[in-house]
């Protein structure tokens, strides 16, 4: 949720600072270069802001001023959103302006290539930063590298803005023509506050309720409103493809969070599932421009801009059916939690002889064989006050308290003094989260031992004790170290599956020598990760027929001095998606996660269809055509006001 609502902020933002922008300059590459500037200042603050030891007075390896830091991150990410709202219209847009009228195949490429950049630009990120931040680096004490992993970007942007720069003189410019939103709705509330006043019968009807602010606006301004208006009418249906879109980087990764990552060579976390899509729009975008799209050309099928937009959206829908399906074989796999008023408990047997064990008040029995256990078994909590535990003809009583916690597990063993138990609340609610396995130990050995785990202590346990349970990244090897009285054993774990819960059981320690039990108290994720790779795929495919498309047909239906306000608007999409997301969540209320996917894609073929509809009668218009018509309405009015004037022209033309 946070996810959603921080990307639609960012997007509506945007808008604001393309008219901010505009304000200032009309012209793209210097409102690029301005707003570049301001985004590597925010990159080199966040920096700074990361830098421990600028406030480490103490040299304990922690900011003695937190509020500075603090502070200074807040000024890093406000610049960062002010210069990334406004490079992110205005640089699709002025990479549009390069290319000649004629030259449409070109530029169509070009918007492929540009959305590819930004995709491998994605990649690289997400690959390589990870690996700076693991550096260690720092003055008084060495920690995870922050302030490399924000530096570098910070470097990078600043080489690419030199880059550009150096490149100015070889741009096609736009002229300036002032804060043209501005004017647009200036335009727009003329011409509703002055159709109101002349809404009586008695005044003719206009072709288009735009042209009753002809009385103060010029005729070229508002047929290019005209065009704008008609394309962001288009644009109303588009948020509810960005609504499926951006849940991959939350639904889908909380849906990787319990499947299985191990991709044998490679131990994938289920974050790590968002690169499929880069990866997949670094490969299918030149194959879908290079060889798909010329293949649909020889068939002689018109794959207008719209109908690919259409395709989008229905393939985005596909993904989500598939994620559905996946959802429903994870939903098999996962264990049954109690639910209110039911307690459930699990018996581990560490003595070597068989127990039985009977629960009380329900009075049934079990047998646990010696070095084993039960799985969780689930009563009534009302059935459940007390367990009888019997080795031979020994016998002991051990009471479940089912108020505070309703999981327990119990460990009992036949010592030499008599039968030894301990009890420990689990308290589960649900899998582990983020794809990590629980660990927990107990103790085997008659004398106290201390244990530690990687860098997670668990501390000293007596004989039976039951440690907390800890986490850790799923699919990995971990040393175990286990201290008892002077013997320091080291041995390395298992590499445990993602998504669950074990117990580790000491049964011996002497001369480096370990001897460990492992007991799967929660069963680790079975469905692989490998499939989530056909609903990536189908949304990747959608994404690069429908957000291509759209820039590209954004920028070709957009009046010459309104690219970048179709480009915000487009952005603008993004922005009500995740407003979608929101409201569909948190009005929904299903229980159940295969629905929610369901829903979401049922609501988006529905707005596909009204979108075809709307497509179907959609009708494409050239602007240069139509500003050139405007042109020479102009020089027909002026040669009409000043006869002369044609012949004066054709006099400069003659001298030239």
């Amino acid at each position: 949720m946070i996810k959603q609502k921080s990307a639609s902020a960012m997007y509506l933002y945007k808008l604001l600072v393309v008219n901010v922008c505009k304000s200032f300059s009309s012209l793209y590459n210097r409102t690029i270069v301005s707003l570049s500037i301001v985004y590597t200042i925010g990159q080199a603050v966040m920096a700074v802001s990361s830098i421990n030891d600028m406030t480490d007075q103490n040299r304990d390896g922690s900011p003695d001023n937190i509020a500075v830091h603090i502070a200074l991150s807040m000024i890093g990410l406000i610049l960062i959103a002010l210069g990334t709202g406004g490079i992110k219209p205005c640089v699709s847009a002025f990479g549009g302006d390069q290319f000649e009228e004629n030259q449409e195949k070109q530029r169509s490429r070009f918007f492929s290539i540009f959305y590819l950049s930004i995709n491998a630009g994605s990649l690289l990120s997400t690959v390589i930063t990870p690996i700076l931040r693991a550096q260690e680096c720092g003055i008084h004490s060495r920690q995870q590298c922050y302030p490399l992993a924000f530096g570098v970007p910070a470097a990078l942007m600043a080489v690419s803005l030199i880059v550009f720069i150096a490149g100015s003189g070889m741009y096609r410019k736009v002229q300036p023509q002032g804060n043209i939103m501005v004017q647009v709705c200036k335009c727009i509330g003329f011409a509703i506050k002055n159709r109101f006043r002349h809404r009586s019968k008695e005044y003719p009807k206009r072709e288009h309720w735009l042209d009753w602010a002809s009385e103060k606006y010029d005729k070229r301004l508002i047929a290019q409103t005209k065009m704008v208006l008609k394309v962001l009418f288009l644009y109303i249906p588009l948020p509810m493809f960005w609504a499926l879109f951006d849940q991959q980087g939350s639904r889908w990764t909380l849906q990787a969070t319990t499947m299985d990552g191990d991709f044998g060579a490679l131990q994938i976390q289920p974050d790590q599932m968002q690169t499929v899509n880069p990866i997949l729009i670094i490969i299918m975008v030149p194959v879908v421009d290079a060889v798909i799209y010329p293949l649909i050309q020889k068939c002689k099928i018109n794959f207008t801009p719209l109908r690919k937009i259409t395709v989008g959206m229905f393939l985005a829908g596909l993904a989500f059916i598939a994620a559905a399906l996946v959802q429903v074989q994870i939903d098999k796999t996962l264990p049954v939690f109690p639910a209110a008023g039911q307690a459930q408990i699990k018996i581990i047997n560490l003595g070597n002889s068989s127990a039985d064990v009977t629960f009380l008040p329900n009075l049934q029995n079990v047998t646990v064989l010696p070095m084993e256990s039960t799985d969780y078994r689930m009563f009534e909590s009302s059935q459940l006050k007390s367990i009888s535990v019997k080795f031979g003809i020994e016998n002991r009583n051990e009471s479940i308290d089912s108020t505070s916690s309703n999981t327990h597990t119990v460990t009992i063993k036949n010592a030499a003094t008599g039968i030894v138990s301990s009890l420990r609340s689990d308290n589960f609610t649900s899998k582990p989260e983020e794809g990590k396995s629980l660990i927990r130990f107990v103790n085997n050995l008659p004398q106290t031992v201390n244990i530690t785990m990687g860098d997670t202590a668990f501390g000293t346990l007596e004989e039976t004790s039951i440690s907390n349970y800890s986490p850790f990244s799923g699919g990995r090897t971990v040393d175990i170290v286990v201290v008892a009285d002077s013997t320091n054993c080291t041995i390395t774990s298992e590499a445990l599956g993602y998504g669950g819960a074990y117990t580790i059981v000491i049964n011996e320690c002497s001369e480096d020598v370990s001897q460990l039990k492992y007991i799967e108290d929660i069963q680790p994720n079975t469905v692989h990760m490998a499939w989530q790779i056909p609903q990536y795929f189908l949304l990747t495919c959608g994404e690069v027929v429908f957000s291509v498309t759209g820039l590209e047909f954004s920028y070709s239906q957009a009046p010459s001095n309104m690219k970048s306000v179709l480009q915000a608007g487009w952005l603008l999409t993004v922005a009500f998606g995740n407003i979608i997301v929101l409201i569909v969540a948190g009005a929904s209320k299903l229980s159940e996660q295969w629905a929610e996917y369901v829903l979401f894609a049922a609501l988006l073929f529905a707005v596909c269809i009204i979108f075809a509809v709307m497509a179907y009668f959609y009708t494409y218009i050239d602007p240069n055509e139509v500003e050139a018509q405007l042109d020479e309405e102009e020089k027909k009015k002026q040669i009409k006001q000043d006869p002369d004037l044609d012949g004066k022209e054709s006099e400069a033309v003659s001298r030239m």
